[in-house]
């Protein structure tokens, strides 16, 4: 019976990949996972976590594509062509949720793992910044207010309390989660600093959207690519630059690294747990209920992440901030019952 339920449920994914479009290619027995480079290194602890306990089982592929590249992967159907998994360092939007319906994926199960920041960083022999979101994002809106070209060349431009340093931050990608936290929680928050541009989003929010989040792209923001690990590199190599990548990486980097405070609030592992810092964010995997029967041990997996979540945890020694305890228990509950998001509250 066992094994009339294995090749039942192959045959199932292969049929859903017939109907979604991708031919009559062999289902697969590895799980494949996409997304975000934040949540990355945690995925890949699970691995370790669910080979170690699911022996002969082939070891889950985890691809590091940003957030945003990864939901497109994510959405493009049901099949074996298609991952099983994607780990993202935001929220699912609306618009791909959408996007996830219409091309069939029906049944996607939400599960927050855990929390992140989203740290500011120099090298160990830095300038010794301390950064405000309203200075962060004067520094590098590219059209501050709607006033004009951003002309700033230093960060003494920005604010006459700050160093006559060079701009020059080292950062992620628009298809990576961490760019879009740091549209949302870091530049928005600044930009809305202005009483007219926090009135301009009720009244046009596509210009308050442009306003407050493009970026400029006259070389004082550089994109380093989907790598934390490169701006780590980066910052070394730069000293006085600055960095902007997921509270883990600055975490085990801190031999060679120091933190940038963000509104005087360091990024710490308490201030991200407890919200205090402007930073924080919800981490998320999001999974295909379609695939959990057909693709071997894919729910055995995300189990594998439930149970080592804790404050004793795996994920949380290699450098994940652990939620509170009603989120874990309620986001608990979502993986025994693999529970299905309804969207209607994503934005």
């Amino acid at each position: 019976m066992r094994y009339a339920f294995v090749a039942a449920s192959v045959f199932a994914l292969a049929a859903c990949q017939g109907q979604s479009g991708g031919g009559a290619s062999a289902a697969r027995d590895q799980i494949r996972a996409v997304g975000s480079s934040t949540v990355y290194p945690f995925a890949q602890e699970a691995v370790g976590l669910f080979t170690q306990t699911n022996p002969g089982m082939k070891a889950p592929i985890i691809e590091s594509t940003g957030t945003g590249a990864g939901m497109k992967l994510f959405c493009a159907g049901v099949g074996s062509q298609h991952p099983d998994i994607e780990n993202a360092s935001r929220r699912m939007k609306k618009s791909e949720f959408d996007q996830c319906q219409a091309n069939g994926v029906k049944d996607v199960v939400e599960v927050q793992i855990g929390l992140d920041g989203l740290a500011f960083a120099e090298a160990k022999e830095g300038p010794g910044l301390s950064l405000t979101t309203k200075q962060v994002y004067e520094a590098l809106a590219a059209n501050p207010y709607g006033k004009g070209e951003n002309k700033a060349k230093t960060w003494k431009d920005v604010d006459p309390s700050l160093p006559a340093v060079a701009i020059s931050v080292f950062g992620p990608p628009s298809t990576s989660g961490t760019r879009d936290s740091l549209a949302e929680l870091v530049l928005t928050a600044g930009c809305e600093s202005d009483p007219a541009m926090k009135a301009l989003k009720g009244s046009d929010e596509a210009r308050h959207k442009q306003l407050c989040t493009q970026v400029r792209e006259d070389g004082a923001y550089v994109d380093a690519g989907e790598n934390d690990n490169l701006i780590v590199q980066k910052l070394s190599a730069n000293p006085q630059a600055v960095g902007i990548f997921g509270f883990s990486f600055l975490d085990a980097n801190r031999a060679t690294l120091k933190d940038i405070p963000l509104n005087g609030i360091e990024a710490t592992y308490d201030a991200v747990a407890n919200g205090t810092y402007p930073g924080a964010r919800p981490l998320y995997i999001y999974v295909k209920k379609a695939h959990v029967a057909a693709v071997p041990g894919l729910k055995a997996y995300v189990e594998a992440i439930a149970k080592n979540w804790n404050p004793d945890g795996a994920l949380a020694k290699r450098g994940m901030v652990v939620a509170p305890e009603d989120v874990r228990k309620t986001n608990s509950d979502v993986v025994t019952n693999l529970t299905v998001m309804t969207g209607a509250d994503l934005k």
